[in-house]
């Protein structure tokens, strides 16, 4: 069963703020690096977490405008590819030159992206219930951008205008975790919603008893690239070529629209040979939330094969020297 396990706060500097997260296990031994999804934060991971730290010790943290992490300054859009610097500036702040990575829906996006980008600083991918983004066609993406730039704008002059620079509509906790359980189709089952919603709002000033959902607003229309199928398929190719140890497991019932197509895993499974992609059948999109005993299995044998997989390649090396 999951419980409870005491997890350290941290926050690392960035130039227009900080970036905070929990720290589960051993702060001495290079953690996994655990990325929420989107409109999410690190509570998503608040019970699978301790689960792996008898194996590995987890960070987590929350994204640029999620949880406890400082907002972009006013007169930004944010986009997928300040998620992925990110990554590096984790990876500067404790002076790593390598990077285990874990993330679920967008987390796990951006952590293939990464990977994709920087083949040779991953040792491991986690993908929880995603590979990649799903892309628009390129007749669809004209009116995309249009929506996400004019919304963007509408947001970032509510933060300047003075006469609107009041709190959001607040609700009292039940009434948060209804509106949580139900934006993210019934994914998260209502009794987890807590974890997320422990960083995702505030206790209103004017209305004590109740609380307003503090994350940026913007998040909502992050800009991201839209990747051609060719762009993706040289993506898959730059982590197939150095045989990154790469898992995906899908919730059999997550209804979540991503670019999981048959030909982007078949092309993973034959040719990259330490990728394994699983798909838990009870699970919806938060299945690492809803179901993390199951999931936490599933992790650690993927880690113990690692493990095995890296003890051979170190043996090998040594034989030969």
């Amino acid at each position: 069963m999951a419980t409870k396990t005491a997890c350290s706060e941290i926050r690392i500097e960035v130039p227009w703020g900080h970036i905070a997260g929990q720290w589960y296990g051993d702060q001495l031994q290079r953690p996994i690096l655990a990325l929420h999804g989107w409109l999410d934060n690190c509570g998503t991971f608040a019970k699978l977490a301790p689960l792996l730290t008898s194996y590995r010790s987890i960070l987590c943290i929350d994204l640029p405008g999620h949880g406890l992490s400082s907002h972009l300054p006013i007169g930004i859009q944010y986009e997928a590819l300040e998620y992925v610097r990110t990554i590096l500036r984790v990876m500067r702040a404790y002076n790593w030159k390598t990077v285990s990575l874990m993330g679920h829906s967008m987390g796990g996006a951006i952590a293939f992206d990464f990977a994709a980008i920087y083949p040779e600083h991953v040792d491991l991918i986690i993908g929880l219930d995603i590979i990649t983004f799903r892309t628009y066609s390129v007749e669809d993406m004209p009116t995309v951008l249009e929506y996400l730039i004019g919304k963007n704008m509408e947001f970032n002059e509510r933060l300047t205008d003075k006469c609107v620079a009041m709190e959001p509509p607040c609700y009292t906790m039940e009434e948060c975790e209804h509106l949580l359980h139900e934006s993210t189709d019934r994914s998260i089952n209502l009794e987890n919603c807590k974890y997320i919603l422990e960083r995702n709002v505030t206790r209103s000033t004017s209305h004590p008893d109740k609380y307003y959902f503090s994350r940026d607003a913007r998040v909502k229309v992050k800009r991201r690239y839209n990747a051609p199928p060719e762009l993706i398929n040289e993506m898959a190719k730059r982590i197939c070529r150095v045989s990154i140890p790469h898992l995906v497991i899908k919730g059999g019932k997550s209804r979540i629209v991503s670019n999981d197509n048959t030909a982007l895993t078949d092309y993973l499974q034959e040719n990259n040979k330490n990728f394994v992609m699983h798909t838990y059948p009870p699970g919806t999109h938060h299945l690492h939330l809803n179901n993390a005993d199951a999931v936490a299995q599933i992790i650690i044998k993927f880690l113990q094969n690692y493990d095995t997989l890296r003890k051979g390649q170190h043996s090998v090396v040594k034989a030969k020297v």
